[in-house]
């Protein structure tokens, strides 16, 4: 057995007790987000002593890992009351779990985002149904119900387009983080929408890998390494997905939030992304960091007035 699979091997042990570590009630017990275990960041230092390429292996496979959290009580009336379809999106091979809420000729798609679920937006899915809208979301690859282990944002943007053609068009998309950088990119590459929202969006995928090193406490060369990987795999800078550069495609009218409290994804973000934005507008919030924003009533009251005023 090679070492990469040995040590793969332990990945995978690892980064179980570390979901299980990490889910939603065992969160609360502390204000702080969970460290990555030692043993994981042992695991990558003692492969990058002997080969920067199983290092790099070793760091795309918890890159593209998501951890899978219990979705919350609070969840459960949408979860239930969806009609729910497991589909396959054949660009990438791989079944999602679609949610359809409500039924109106007027629809919205939401994407979640990293370790997210498509019940995940259920607050603002409510509200656009006591305005007349239907929404249409989805586990992505490797999320809540849907297959796989691994995923990439390219399979949330393959998951939109693919839905779009099924189940579409879309008056509106809402993303969130992850979702929310993929929502742009689905309407560079075509998806039709007359208006976006996106909420806690990451930007620049360079400083998304270089704070992922960083946390793993690996050398910054493997920034350099993990983009060449994903430059083989995709055959483009990977850069050509950082949101900023999405907006600048993107003509429709746009919505960006973002918390000054977010400390998963720096405010700074959307600060670039609405310099890029043609038609963009910023709402910035205080104290509501980087998932609490998305039940707050201020911030959903402004996504209605967004949505339902007409431009």
């Amino acid at each position: 057995m090679s070492i990469y699979k040995i040590t793969n091997s332990i990945f995978i042990r690892k980064f179980k007790i570390f979901m299980e570590q990490s889910t939603p009630t065992n969160l609360k017990k502390s204000k702080n987000i969970p460290q990555i275990p030692k043993s994981i960041i042992l695991t990558g230092k003692i492969l990058q002593s002997i080969s920067l390429h199983l290092a790099t292996l070793y760091a795309v496979k918890l890159f593209r890992t998501p951890i899978k959290h219990k979705p919350p009580k609070r969840e459960e009336m949408m979860a239930k009351s969806a009609q729910k379809e497991m589909i396959l999106i054949p660009e990438i091979g791989k079944k999602i779990m679609l949610y359809s809420y409500g039924y109106s000729k007027r629809k919205v798609l939401l994407i979640h985002g990293w370790s997210g679920r498509g019940t995940q937006l259920y607050k603002i899915a409510d509200k656009l149904l006591e305005n007349g809208l239907m929404t249409i979301s989805f586990d992505a690859p490797a999320h809540g119900n849907s297959e796989s282990k691994t995923t990439m944002m390219t399979e949330f943007i393959a998951s939109a387009k693919f839905l779009e053609q099924k189940y579409g068009p879309f008056e509106i998309i809402i993303g969130h983080s992850l979702g929310g950088m993929a929502t742009l990119n689905s309407i560079k590459q075509g998806i039709f929408a007359k208006k976006a929202v996106i909420i806690g969006a990451g930007d620049i995928i360079t400083d998304i890998i270089a704070a992922f090193i960083n946390k793993l406490d690996l050398n910054p060369k493997m920034i350099h390494k993990m983009k060449n990987y994903f430059l083989k795999k995709f055959g483009e800078n990977i850069d050509n997905y950082s949101t900023s550069e999405a907006a600048k495609k993107v003509n429709i009218p746009t919505l960006i939030i973002h918390d000054t409290n977010d400390k998963e994804v720096p405010v700074s973000c959307a600060i670039n992304i609405r310099k890029y934005a043609k038609n963009g507008e910023l709402l910035i919030t205080n104290s509501l960091g980087h998932t609490r924003i998305l039940k707050d009533d201020y911030v959903i009251s402004k996504i209605l007035d967004f949505i339902l005023k007409e431009k």
